[in-house]
């Protein structure tokens, strides 16, 4: 009888590499999403998919949810899959322990997640990070006197409340942000498998298109080694199982500095070759990289190259790219998430369009994890 794993987002991109990767190795998929249509639904790799109430509405009743789903589908392995790994890692007090949940627990996960607490990781692993202080210290309105610096809310995502000021400008006052020295250089990214503190591979990349904040289209950088000391030294430091991905900026010497750290996936995971996602979650190996050094978000590239049409020199490059760019999500023996990608999409576009934001920062705004900033409004 095929082993079942359970992924706990359905609605983004990187779902699909985890969904296939699983379903070629004979494991029955299933998805727990808090919206009724959501893009891996339509896929021929997962067999069920369950409707459950979003974190934002009640933690427990989600959680409550998700150990009635392992048990009635004899759940073996829990993945989570973006901002609502915070809430899964919970799942550990209500599930049997022969339940495998792919993140770390609490106490290790939401000190990474949090941008004050990062830093302090960081600063006992040896590796370089930005001065930062909590919004309200003398800390901080010090380090706002001397140079530009970056507020940010301590949960932040998809650029969700990220702003730059100029030297001397007055902080905002805000429970649960912090101010971070602004460095001024090229900002990458990256994504990392690790087992037991060992990192099996990392993809290093960075945004080659954006909508607003966030990136739609992706790089792969082919010489990532001062960042993968960086980061063998802090995962080895936290002894981190799981996924874990970081925000970098390269100073004008070289240097890496990290600017914040995001413990789940990122889009970097594209980057690996799907069929080896499962075996490196399942047996730690290592997993290869595609082939291609550069991926899209298709719609949403695509939604920025029809913005650009009035600039000449953009446009012409924007369509260029759109035009010979590989999809995330188009995989031809599974191509239904792509052709359907508008109707599963649509609640989060209804949603983005009427707040007047990025798709990226609404389709994880009811999975995320904001406390310390005060309460969570969910959008209507």
């Amino acid at each position: 009888m095929p082993r079942t794993v359970l992924l706990t987002l359905g609605r983004l991109p990187k779902v699909l590499d985890l969904a296939r990767s699983f379903a070629r190795h004979g494991w029955r998929v299933i998805i727990a999403e808090p919206f009724k249509r959501h893009l891996a639904g339509a896929s021929n790799s997962v067999e069920k998919s369950y409707q459950v109430t979003a974190p934002c509405i009640s933690k427990q009743r989600y959680l409550a949810e998700l150990a009635a789903i392992i048990a009635a589908e004899d759940v073996e392995l829990v993945v989570p899959v973006s901002e609502e790994t915070m809430h899964v890692t919970f799942l550990r007090e209500l599930v049997p322990e022969r339940v495998r949940i792919f993140t770390m627990p609490p106490a290790s996960l939401l000190p990474a997640y949090d941008k004050h607490g990062f830093i302090h990781l960081a600063h006992a692993a040896g590796v370089s990070v930005p001065e930062t202080h909590a919004i309200g210290t003398p800390g901080a309105e010090a380090l706002a006197a001397s140079g530009p610096v970056v507020v940010k809310p301590v949960h932040s995502c998809s650029g969700r409340g990220v702003r730059i000021l100029p030297q001397g400008t007055d902080l905002p006052e805000e429970r649960g942000s912090v101010v971070q020295r602004f460095i001024p250089g090229e900002v990458h990214s990256s994504c990392s498998i690790a087992v037991q503190g060992r990192v099996l591979s990392t993809v290093i990349y960075r945004g080659a298109m954006f909508s607003g904040s966030v990136a739609i289209a992706f790089e792969r950088v082919l010489a990532p080694v001062l960042f993968e000391g960086w980061i063998e030294d802090f995962v080895r430091h936290v002894n981190w199982t799981g996924f874990i991905s970081f925000d970098f900026v390269l100073d004008a010497q070289g240097v890496p500095h990290g600017i914040e750290c995001n413990p789940r996936t990122t889009s970097g995971l594209h980057f690996f070759e799907t069929e080896d996602l499962a075996p490196a979650i399942l047996e730690a190996r290592v997993p290869r990289y595609r082939g291609t050094l550069r991926l899209q978000q298709f719609y949403s590239c695509l939604t920025e190259t029809q913005k650009s049409v009035l600039t000449p020199r953009q446009f012409p490059r924007n369509l260029r790219a759109l035009l010979t760019t590989p999809d995330v999500t188009w995989d031809a023996r599974d191509n239904r998430p792509f052709l359907t990608m508008t109707w599963t999409s649509w609640e989060i576009i209804q949603r983005a369009i009427k707040a007047g934001t990025t798709f990226g920062e609404v389709a994880t705004l009811d999975v995320g994890w904001y406390e310390g900033e005060g309460p969570s409004q969910p959008l209507a």
